[in-house]
């Protein structure tokens, strides 16, 4: 449904298209933009309320009817609409259309703005401007130890938050009783004004809106369904989750007002470092000392993983730093283990050692720097 939020906003503009722009144009970009900007990809919190800007020119875009309004409200903003050239008798006050007047400005009730308003909501629907509302989003933070972090976990975690009241649930109303249909509107959450020739439906100011009254409230929440507490919240933590990323858990924020759905909960994530392992994506890392004999003639040796050791075979000729692949053992279903070869400098060598090295040092070939001396010339 059309609202004045709708004259402010450039929905093209949010998603990166042309206001000729096809459907399944539209659906390119918001996949593209939901991808980088969803809460739980992106910590960032600009990133959130960009990704429910564009979460909100989706759906209005995508939606043909809804479309086709917010395309008339621009064209009417624009002054090439239906109503641009209104002057004189077309309004009171014989000027040009004044939007906040045909969308009703905030605060303001009947006139012309009431009517427009009500229109623009579709058929004739009457507004509510009270009534039931969601709750807020809540945020709190967890750590978690690395190996926990990469295999997933299931942790609970204790706040002290708002939450739905234990003894009327919600309801307000005192346990063996319940919110009574209020007697004014009828259960409508609407009062109906005649102002002239014109009937405007306004919320009711008895129920505000929400077509209930509790006439016997809670002692616990005092009427209104919600109670601040310590609350004990389990928390699935999924395979993989990265240091500063957030889990959403729905519907476990605020309670919502007048029977509202509830927030969510944001929980962002802190993992603490490891002495051996870190992390390159989905690829647990760890460095791996052998010795100059083991990396020249090649060997066997026992690497750690967080899920055992393993066996590793070091090739010949392996020098330091060559990064070796063993398969699934990062990220569960995701990732390697990816070990890094430092082959170790003795240093101190002892009698036999020296011996020995300088029998090989006569023997082996010297190192090949000829292409030192070219690019040199020394």
């Amino acid at each position: 449904m059309a609202s004045q939020e709708w004259l402010e906003k450039d929905f093209y503009a949010i998603l990166g298209v042309p206001q000729d722009a096809s459907k399944k144009d539209i659906e390119r970009a918001y996949r593209k933009l939901a991808r980088e900007l969803h809460p739980d990809h992106n910590p960032d919190p600009a990133a959130e309320n960009r990704f429910k800007g564009v979460s909100e020119a989706y759906s209005v875009l995508h939606d043909d009817k809804a479309r086709k309004e917010y395309d008339q409200i621009q064209l009417m903003k624009s002054g090439r609409g239906g109503f641009g050239g209104m002057h004189g008798g077309g309004m009171p006050g014989g000027g040009g259309v004044n939007f906040e007047d045909l969308f009703g400005s905030p605060g303001a009730s009947g006139g012309f703005g009431d009517l427009f308003g009500d229109l623009f909501r579709g058929g004739g629907a009457h507004r509510r401007r009270s009534g039931a509302q969601r709750g807020n989003d809540l945020r709190t933070h967890i750590t978690l130890d690395f190996a926990d972090a990469v295999k997933g976990t299931t942790t609970e975690i204790r706040m002290r938050a708002p939450g739905e009241c234990d003894t009327c649930h919600g309801s307000g109303a005192k346990p063996g009783t319940a919110p009574s249909t209020c007697a004014r509107c009828g259960g409508r959450g609407l009062v109906t004004e005649n102002q002239g020739a014109f009937s405007f439906a306004q919320p009711c100011p008895e129920c505000e809106g929400t077509g209930t009254v509790v006439t016997d409230p809670c002692v616990e929440c005092g009427g209104t369904g919600a109670t601040t507490k310590d609350r004990i919240i389990t928390v699935r933590v999924p395979v993989g989750i990265g240091d500063g990323q957030s889990i959403r858990l729905a519907g476990r924020g605020a309670p919502g007002e007048r029977g509202g759905p509830a927030g969510d909960l944001l929980v962002k994530v802190a993992v603490r470092t490891h002495p051996l392992f870190a992390r390159d994506g989905d690829n647990v890392t760890v460095r791996v000392p052998v010795s100059f004999p083991e990396a020249a003639m090649g060997a066997k040796v026992k690497v750690p993983t967080l899920d055992g050791p393993v066996t590793l075979r070091i090739p010949e000729g392996t020098p330091t730093g060559r990064v070796l692949r063993v398969k699934g053992r990062g990220v569960p279903g995701k990732g390697d283990l990816l070990v890094t070869v430092d082959v170790e400098v003795p240093q101190a060598l002892s009698a036999e050692a020296r011996e020995a090295l300088e029998k090989y040092a006569a023997a082996a070939p010297a190192a090949d720097r000829s292409k030192l001396e070219e690019l040199t010339g020394q």
